[in-house]
This record gives C-alpha cells, sequence and structure tokens, in this order.
C-alpha cells in the first residue's frame, strides 16, 4: 500500500471496556484522552468526575485526579470535560465543565491542586509550543489564548453570538493548535470544523459545513480534531459513528474508521449509545510529498452517553 493514503489497523481497546462503572477497570461516559509520551493515555472520566490514567498495556487505571466524588472542593471534580499535561511543569490541566473552572493538579501524587481559571464555561483545552494556553467556552461560544499565569486571556476565535457564520460558533468544543498557532474548532451545532488562522477575524470551514448529515462532504457532531503536518484534518463525526479525515482545502472527505453505522466491532464505532464505554487505539500511516511514513495513534473516546454535545 502506498503511504500517501492513511492506513488503519484494527482497533484495540486500551481503556474500559468492563462495562459502566467506578471500578478501576471500567469507565462512565469518557469523553476526552490525552496520550504522553509513554503512552499513559488520561481520562477525562465525565461520569465518574474524575480524570483516571492508564499505563500502556495495563488491565486497569489509576484515579490521579478527583478522587473524592462529585463536588466542588478543590480536591473534587463536577462533570470534568477535558484534561492535558503541562510537559514543563508536570501538572494536569482539567476543564471542570459544571463548577465554572480550569483546575491544576499534580501529574504525580501530588495533593497541591489549585484553580487557575474560574467563571469559565470550559469545554476543551489545547496548548501550543509556547505553552499559550486555549480554551473554548461553551457559553460565551468562543476560544480564547492565555499566557500562563494570566486571568484575562485573548480572544482568537469566534466571540460574536451564537450563530453559523464565519465569525461565529455554536457550541465549540474540542481544538487544536498548529506550530502557527492556527486554532481548528470543532464547531460542533453548526456540523463543521472550523480554522482560525492567527489574528484572522473570521475562520475557514475545514471539514464538514454542508449541513448535518452522513455524506462525505458532511459531518453530524463533530468531536475530537487533530491535524498532521500536511493540514489533512482528522474528525470524530459522532453520531455517524465514524473518523474521517479531510486533506487541506478538500471539499469532501473520506471514512478512515467506521462505516456510518453503530456497532461493537474492532473496526466499528458506537460513539453515543449506552453499554459501549471503552477506549479504541488504533495505529495509521500517511506521508507528505516524499517525506518518509509518518506513525500517528488515533485514540476513539466511545462515551456512554452524548454528555453535553
Amino acid at each position: 500500500m502506498s503511504c500517501n493514503t492513511p492506513s488503519v489497523s484494527i482497533g484495540l481497546t486500551v481503556a474500559g471496556g468492563h462495562g459502566e462503572g467506578l471500578a478501576l477497570n471500567q469507565l462512565s461516559v469518557p469523553v476526552s484522552v490525552f496520550v504522553d509520551e509513554d503512552q499513559t493515555v488520561y481520562i477525562a472520566d465525565f461520569g465518574n468526575h474524575c480524570i483516571v490514567a492508564w499505563k500502556h498495556n495495563t488491565a486497569s487505571g489509576q484515579v490521579v485526579a478527583g478522587e473524592n466524588g462529585k463536588g466542588n472542593e478543590n480536591n473534587q471534580f463536577s462533570n470534568p470535560t477535558d484534561v492535558i499535561v503541562d510537559k514543563e511543569t508536570d501538572m494536569l490541566l482539567i476543564c471542570d465543565l459544571n463548577n465554572c473552572r480550569v483546575m491544576r493538579w499534580p501529574r504525580h501524587n501530588g495533593t497541591s491542586e489549585e484553580v487557575i481559571l474560574e467563571k469559565i464555561a470550559c469545554g476543551r483545552l489545547a496548548m501550543d509550543k509556547q505553552r499559550f494556553l486555549y480554551i473554548s467556552d461553551l457559553e460565551k461560544n468562543d476560544v480564547r489564548r492565555y499566557r500562563m499565569g494570566e486571568t484575562n486571556g485573548t480572544e482568537v476565535a469566534g466571540g460574536n453570538g451564537v450563530g453559523d457564520r464565519l465569525n461565529q460558533f455554536n457550541r465549540p468544543g474540542y481544538l487544536f493548535v498548529d506550530n502557527e498557532q492556527s486554532v481548528y474548532v470543532s464547531d460542533s451545532w453548526n456540523q463543521c470544523v472550523m480554522k482560525w488562522e492567527k489574528d484572522a477575524k473570521e475562520g475557514i470551514v475545514a471539514a464538514g459545513g454542508h449541513g448535518q448529515g452522513n455524506g462525505l462532504s458532511q459531518l453530524y457532531n463533530p468531536q475530537g480534531v487533530v491535524v498532521d503536518s500536511s493540514g489533512t484534518v482528522y474528525v470524530a463525526d459522532v453520531y455517524n459513528h465514524r473518523v474521517m479525515y479531510w486533506p487541506k482545502e478538500a471539499t469532501q472527505g473520506t471514512v478512515l474508521i467506521g462505516v456510518n453505522e453503530l456497532g461493537e466491532g474492532a473496526n466499528q464505532l458506537n460513539s453515543p449509545i449506552p453499554k459501549q464505554t471503552k477506549i479504541f487505539k488504533n495505529a495509521f500511516k500517511r506521508t507528505n510529498g516524499n517525506r518518509d511514513c509518518e506513525l500517528f495513534t488515533l485514540i476513539i473516546k466511545i462515551p456512554e452517553t452524548p454528555f453535553f454535545a
């Protein structure tokens, strides 16, 4: 097979897969993941109100933040929606949705958790190479960029009310920031992925944008988004039970995983349907021009319910 087209191996479960529950080998609405350099998977477990870490090739996870149940104390969460690792400080950054805050939590055996941002309907997080923190706000329908330590931030996308114009969002969710500080945003209820270049006044449709549906030019509740070095956008098309990729400036995408129908097979997805609470990992390859094939790891989140999307 040529490396010009992404190829996918059969999915392997790397976390969960034992039904919904509180046991360390179970999950309840895993809505977001972060994979670190040693392949440890950090999971925002929305339903269990905690962050769970699953080391590579282990049968169960470990709660690393939020062991004290649902609540609003600094050692608790109420429906966390995202987690990332700040490698410079070795800290977890966590969206605590229903408490309207962003928390910072030690990654390894620490107790010095703290609130770093308050009064924000934090949907998702991203961090660029300069350590700027990006947050999608589900109420303000915008994305803001924060220098670590500041509390005001700079609006970098949206902020013009809810809507479907190029300068608006309707439920902005997952984020990806490239090396040029362009921000890719899953505009969940507008059924598209938007690209906002640095200092832009409006976005560019990078995937979808042709209404809700299951055609190759359409998406239905897009969520997780990743962009490779060629500008190809990979997006989790949740209610179509598939992952698609869209080359730069393409008018339609290609199905990478899934077949437009739910299922429990290793090559199927079942994102919004109950009784399927696990996470798949797929390795896939692609190339850029004459460069060697690049190996990516794609983590596919399978929530128990549609949560807040």
